[in-house]
């Protein structure tokens, strides 16, 4: 398999919009509908490394400079603090109000998005209460940037700026939903998972600015070493590669088996995804004109989440179906 390198002047499915949805060049269908992770047939081998016994994980995020992995489960609705130096030992548990959709860390905590309860909940690292932030709406996503949190708010398709706890703006724009929004240097793009596309974010201006469709049905993205956004299509079944500055798409290389979860070990290079058609986790080398698979391993069932520790290198992967947490040392 190969890379496609492309441009936008490329795409005959359409580039940058700013339109509503009555006039989208980047609209597939005229009722979108979001891509979601495909059903994992009952795993074939067993799963590689070891497998810590949990509820059904629905995300992970690891942090090496605390040295924490969190994990957040639904049975209850809860986020696990386990220590990267010793996974085996037993978690700090913290309750939070809903099911847990993505997790991220920032200014010394996790930041943990409850939709279902228009709820950003910030859990300290060492456990503890949570202090839950109120954003109107579905907050799918937040992360830290800067003194800033940027929350990707899906139903009011908007990207919602708070300091200290309070509201600063809300950009809007174009949006179908805001699912996923990924920050890194000077640079944020938000994921819409409806449009499967993706769009720059003028964070201080204030803007959407131009979008990109990404594939026939992006689900999840990350950022990468080389200023880069990195989104899985898991309806088309590829990575796909995105510079941030300017927006274009670099690179889309085809992963069948149901690619949906990203994580990125910016020490090696390694794009890690999960495949929940085939129950496996894969690690590709991104540094070069197009990926290049390094590592490909059998996961426990659903593998909907994976997080990485880029001190060790060690993968994590999450079961959504009460399987477990999987801890791969490639």
């Amino acid at each position: 398999m190969v890379a496609m390198p492309v441009a936008c002047a490329l795409l005959a499915t359409g580039c940058a919009s700013k339109s509503g949805q009555g006039d989208d060049a980047l609209q597939i269908v005229a009722n979108p509908v979001a891509a979601t992770a495909a059903v994992s047939p009952a795993p074939a081998v067993a799963p590689a490394g070891t497998v810590l016994a949990s509820a059904g994980v629905t995300a992970l995020a690891a942090d090496p400079a605390s040295g924490v992995l969190a994990v957040a489960v639904d049975q209850p609705p809860s986020v696990l603090l386990y220590r990267l130096a010793d996974p085996a030992a037993a978690p700090v548990r913290v309750s939070v109000t809903g099911p847990v959709e993505e997790l991220s860390f920032g200014s010394g905590q996790v930041l943990a998005s409850i939709p279902s309860r228009g709820q950003v909940a910030a859990v300290p690292l060492s456990g503890g209460q949570a202090t839950e932030l109120g954003v109107p709406g579905q907050p799918a996503d937040a992360v830290a940037a800067g003194t800033d949190t940027l929350v990707a708010v899906r139903d009011r398709k908007s990207v919602d700026v708070y300091s200290g706890g309070a509201l600063v703006r809300s950009i809007t724009g174009g949006l179908y939903s805001a699912d996923e929004v990924v920050h890194s240097g000077d640079q944020t793009v938000v994921l819409d998972r409806l449009r499967t596309a993706v769009f720059k974010v003028d964070v201080q201006g204030g803007t959407i600015g131009e979008g990109l469709r990404a594939g026939d049905g992006a689900t999840n993205a990350v950022a990468d070493s080389y200023g880069r956004v990195l989104v899985t299509d898991t309806r088309a079944g590829a990575l796909l590669a995105f510079s941030m500055d300017p927006l274009l798409l670099r690179q889309m290389y085809p992963v069948p088996g149901g690619i949906y979860a990203i994580a990125y070990d910016a020490r090696r290079s390694l794009a890690w995804v999960t495949l929940t058609g085939s129950n496996q986790v894969v690690g590709f080398d991104v540094r070069g004109g197009e990926p290049v698979e390094k590592f490909r391993f059998p996961t426990v069932r659903q593998p909907n989440s994976v997080a990485v520790d880029e001190g060790t290198g060690r993968v994590y992967v999450g079961s959504a179906t009460g399987e477990g947490i999987q801890v791969i040392q490639p």
